[in-house]
């Protein structure tokens, strides 16, 4: 960055696509070296008196850190629910207010308003956001469903597609003639992106598959919504909660199932498809258990799981909330960043991306 005030052509050079994405494919290279750090965890607070975000690498979870958001929201009503190549995607109002951020280059952009008119106050939004590898574009997919009401049908979801290079939005058509209902044990836990889709887990609400969850999957290429199964070994009598996450660039569930044992509330199931699409791939690679009960958050680059949980110190009834990297093939626990209040959180690297473009502000 501070290449650029050297000369006009030094400056040219830095910011086209070429040199950004080379810098980008550099990045994501030197992440699978250990002599390298390029991975961030990112949480931000959600407590109305701490607008900032604290930053610790994620191989670690040593704190290095603290930033404070650019962006007008309102301390507690603000969340970062994921990223792509180094950019933030920070919502607001339940998802109706959308910013991207790039902390490292301290550059964000406010996306414009929906273009499906106003959105309904009684409307559930889910967010993902995604690469578009075919053209080297970022795409930001909303899908807004009406909230369940048992004297009404329930409509198909509207589904919008934002486009970084075009800056605006567009209506995308739902093709599958299923009707589901969106799950969402945590609201603020990344949609996976997984072999250019992302993936959201779903109730199908009508027909000979009423009831069955699934997971549901978007093209990002092609914009076309498809069905996948879940493990066949997955009973859900059995389990509390469940979710879908990206594990080393492949598509995992993660089950959390209550067990008889003292002093162990809960485990969770990791299970992982190994080749994509495959249903009978799907394969359970972990079991954990945990001395208490703890809320799945992401997993780092390095497939390492940060899960956060209530705590009380001096057993004064004055619960903090505390997080915890944890190493699923031992598992040992590793040291969280000091943080105790809630958090929103997302993995990160360095990156170029937002570099330049219209309504970019920096600060």
């Amino acid at each position: 960055m501070r290449f650029r005030c050297v000369c006009k052509s030094w400056d040219s050079s830095i910011t086209t696509p070429y040199f950004i994405s080379t810098h980008l494919n550099n990045n994501n290279n030197n992440s699978y070296n250990k002599n390298h750090d390029n991975g961030y965890v990112i949480h931000m607070s959600n407590h109305y008196n701490r607008p900032v975000c604290t930053v610790a690498l994620d191989r670690t979870f040593d704190r290095i850190s603290e930033v404070q958001y650019p962006f007008d929201f309102t301390p507690g009503r603000a969340h970062v629910f994921g990223s792509c190549n180094g950019l933030l995607l920070c919502l607001a109002d339940f998802g109706k207010v959308i910013y991207l951020w790039n902390p490292s280059i301290k550059k964000f952009k406010k996306l414009p308003g929906t273009c499906l008119g106003k959105l309904e106050k009684f409307t559930d939004l889910t967010v993902g956001f995604a690469y578009h590898s075919e053209n080297n574009d970022y795409k930001v997919v909303r899908i807004s469903c009406s909230i369940f009401l048992p004297t009404e049908s329930l409509p198909l979801p509207d589904v919008e597609v934002y486009t970084l290079s075009l800056d605006s939005w567009r209506r995308v058509g739902y093709n599958l003639t299923t009707n589901v209902k969106f799950i969402n044990y945590c609201r603020f836990l990344p949609i996976p992106l997984v072999s250019g889709a992302l993936h959201w887990m779903v109730r199908i609400i009508e027909g000979e598959e009423e009831n069955r969850i699934i997971a549901l999957a978007f093209d990002v290429n092609s914009e076309k919504f498809k069905k996948l199964a879940l493990p066949h070994g997955f009973i859900e009598a059995d389990t509390l909660h469940r979710y879908l996450a990206s594990f080393k660039e492949k598509l995992s569930f993660i089950t959390c199932e209550p067990i008889e044992q003292p002093g162990v509330p809960c485990q969770y199931s990791i299970w992982v498809m190994k080749e994509y699409g495959i249903v009978e791939s799907w394969n359970k690679l972990f079991v954990i258990p945990f001395e208490r009960k703890v809320q799945c958050l992401a997993f780092t680059e390095y497939g390492s799981l940060v899960v956060g949980h209530k705590y009380d110190p001096e057993e004064r009834q004055q619960e903090q909330f505390k997080f915890v990297l944890v190493d699923i093939e031992t598992p040992h626990e590793k040291k969280d960043p000091d943080i105790q209040c809630p958090s929103s959180v997302a993995t990160f690297m360095e990156s170029l991306v937002l570099l330049d473009g219209p309504n970019v502000a920096s600060y």
